[in-house]
């Protein structure tokens, strides 16, 4: 006799199923197409190319993959330089700025031609050593220029970095010293040997060798840097012949005169 409410229960149970997908069910249809939207926006990855050359190794071999990583990693190390330099140029004023007499210039070919331009990044990198020059106590009228060159044009064989400014600049000698500072506290950066100074022709130049981590592999990179009244640069390279140099055993007086070849055949009269 009380049989009948048994199956009066199964009736709400049996509708909660129905009811459970309708509101669990809906967004799912809906869940793949917004996924799905952010996919194709992100194929501007052509732009970026060289991240994919970073991390994706069927798209070129090791040693390319590495030298592509060195290399940016060397130009934001020294842009940091010049700009950690700029920051600090306007710690002790004097009164007066140097007339406006000479530029920073990347030629197309460097160290009696040997070297050739690969890419002139003043646009993009050296932009923002203009940027954080804006306002600074010591300088003047500054244009950050940053190039990087290679034997012949063949990346293969090495990369040379020149980043540094033109302008009007007085505290010369703590800018170079700053540069030197800077270059040592780049990203995977540190200072192998410390900063030397070099009186060559008259012009003084400040150098050291980093020792770079890149890919879990160690690199060798000699860095110098001069600063005058009108012009300043660092200048670091990186070669697949001295990559793994014993930082100590790098001829830092020879890169020292190397750099100052390239101080006089980037440094030109303005006009």
């Amino acid at each position: 006799m009380s049989m009948p409410p048994p199956p009066q229960n199964p009736g709400p149970h049996g509708q909660q199923p129905p009811q459970a997908p309708g509101p669990y069910g809906s967004p799912y249809p809906q869940a793949p197409y917004p996924p799905q939207q952010p996919h194709p926006p992100q194929q501007p990855y052509p732009p970026q190319q060289p991240y994919p050359g970073w991390g994706v190794p069927p798209m070129a071999p090791p040693p390319k993959k590495r030298r592509v990583g060195l290399v940016l990693g060397i130009v934001g190390g020294v842009v940091a330089t010049v700009i950690a330099a700029l920051i600090v140029i306007g710690a002790v004023a004097e009164s007066g700025f140097p007339a406006a007499e000479h530029k920073l210039t990347l030629p197309r070919k460097l160290l009696d031609g040997k070297y050739e331009l690969v890419d002139d990044l003043s646009a993009s990198e050296g932009s923002k050593i203009s940027e954080e020059a804006d306002g600074a106590w010591d300088a003047k009228d500054t244009h950050g220029v940053v190039g990087t060159y290679s034997p012949g044009g063949d990346e293969a064989k090495g990369t040379l970095v020149v980043s540094g400014m033109y302008g009007r600049f007085k505290n010369t000698d703590e800018a170079r010293e700053n540069m030197m500072k800077g270059a040592g506290e780049g990203d995977g950066a540190t200072v192998a040997v410390p900063a030397k100074e070099f009186e060559l022709d008259g012009v003084t130049l400040s150098c050291e060798v980093l020792a770079e981590e890149h890919l879990g592999t160690k690199i060798t990179v000699p860095v110098c840097a001069w600063a005058d009244g009108n012009t300043g640069a660092t200048v670091a390279e990186v070669t697949t012949a001295a990559m793994n140099q014993d930082p100590e055993k790098v001829d830092l007086e020879a890169f020292a005169r190397k750099t100052l070849t390239i101080r006089a055949e980037t440094r030109k009269p303005i006009g």
